[in-house]
């Protein structure tokens, strides 16, 4: 993840789901310091753990990367 816009979105969707970092981490399965440290900026993604976090909250990979304000998937 490249853009600080993307760090906030990450944070952003796991806050309004009300998830915790532990439990998002549990789901993804990751250890929650990763998690902290991609909302952080300090630690970037790979392609398939993005794809994951895309798929999770059900938004497009684009809108996770701060590329469109449209979250709308296009499959």
């Amino acid at each position: 993840m490249t853009d600080k816009k993307s760090y906030f979105r990450l944070r952003e969707l796991r806050e309004k789901k009300k998830l915790s970092q532990v439990r998002l981490a549990i789901d993804l399965n990751v250890n929650q310091n990763t998690i902290s440290r991609y909302e952080k900026g300090e630690r970037e993604a790979d392609y398939s753990m993005l794809i994951a976090i895309a798929d999770y909250f059900n938004v497009s990979v684009d809108y996770l990367l701060g590329r469109t304000d449209n979250p709308k998937i296009n499959r």
